[in-house]
């Protein structure tokens, strides 16, 4: 009940997931509304699709821990209970970024040695289909300290390792330069954190470095990474316009765009959001899955694998077993070595 034109996308994207991935979903939210919109689909019949009845919503314009708090029936809550009694394997939602954070740091809880889970959101690079980019945190906290940085890294390493089966995955912070000194007090407090920490730490990175490939993992304030997150998005819209609109202009240019009509579509793809599903809130108890509020069918198909892949390659219990291995050689990472413990989030 999360996307922008739900529960249509949500629908529609369950019924795909299910015929291609071989899974069973549980589409959760107002069951009469749920069933009528299942109706319009006559071979869901024969697909794998439960419906779980829940009767609130919480709307994108709330207010999160509000909603949250008030709101104990809502599709998020009873979706990540589902996860947290082991009736699922994992939570898909296209909804509230901020009450989706909330929620399932309330049902599913922290992994321990995490004080804030994060979202890592994957980006094509120009070295290659099999050399993708993840950026850390996308927008699950805005206001971020040192330490939640550090461990940002860590998670965004194992997470890189067990996704894209690279051993030793390169990390960077990013900054406005990159020597070590550049940045503002929170990226230097960060740079000597991390480098501290049993990855391969490049040190800083600049914008630029999201797409061109130079490291792996790309560690950033959650508020930072969701301006740059839709920076990109804009961008990718803004080239397809253009390109389509050169592409028009002339009939040697339709002629040629009709030439490399598959070369197109190709680019397309790897530029659209949809195909890349959701992020992962990495440092849960659970698997949890954040989409775009505009998610298409398509794209909640792909959130549903990430769901799928995310759980069978058990990255979860690695990142306990080596959050606890770091806590026990850093000091990097107990934040009461040097700011002190975090009120805001101990009251929260």
């Amino acid at each position: 009940m999360g996307s922008d034109r739900h529960p249509r996308p949500e629908i529609e994207g369950a019924l795909l997931a299910a015929r291609h991935y071989g899974v069973r979903v549980m589409l959760v939210g107002p069951e009469e509304l749920l069933r009528r919109e299942l109706a319009a689909h006559p071979t869901a019949r024969n697909l794998p699709i439960d419906v779980v009845n829940a009767t609130q919503v919480i709307e994108m314009e709330e207010k999160a821990v509000q909603a949250v708090r008030t709101k104990k029936d809502s599709s998020m809550h009873v979706g990540l209970r589902l996860v947290k009694e082991k009736k699922a394997v994992g939570f898909v939602t296209a909804g509230n970024t901020g009450a989706a954070m909330a929620a399932a740091k309330m049902v599913l809880g922290a992994l321990p040695g995490v004080d804030r889970p994060a979202l890592a959101s994957v980006f094509p690079t120009q070295a290659g289909k099999d050399k993708p980019s993840i950026l850390i945190d996308v927008g699950a906290n805005v206001d971020s300290k040192p330490h939640n940085l550090a461990q940002f890294a860590l998670m965004g390493a194992m997470y890189y390792r067990a996704i894209f089966k690279n051993s030793k995955p390169t990390v960077g912070i990013l900054s406005i330069g990159e020597e070590e000194g550049k940045g503002n007090e929170l990226t230097r407090k960060a740079h000597s954190l991390i480098k501290d920490l049993p990855i391969n730490f490049l040190g800083n990175v600049e914008g630029r470095d999201l797409y061109n490939g130079k490291v792996d993992v790309i560690v950033c304030d959650g508020f930072v990474g969701n301006v740059a997150l839709k920076i990109s998005e804009g961008l990718v819209e803004a080239v397809r316009y253009l390109l389509k609109e050169s592409l028009t202009s002339t009939i040697t240019s339709q002629v040629g765009a009709l030439l490399a009509r598959k070369a197109f579509a190709n680019f397309g793809r790897k530029l659209d959001y949809a195909e890349y599903g959701g992020a992962p809130l990495l440092g849960l108890k659970g698997v949890a899955i954040v989409g775009h509020g505009r998610s298409n069918a398509n794209a909640m198909k792909n959130a549903v694998r990430v769901a799928k892949e995310f759980y069978e390659s058990g990255i979860n219990t690695n990142i306990e077993k080596e959050l606890g291995a770091a806590r026990s050689e850093s000091q990097s990472m107990r934040p009461d070595s040097y700011l002190g413990p975090d009120k805001a989030e101990e009251s929260a």
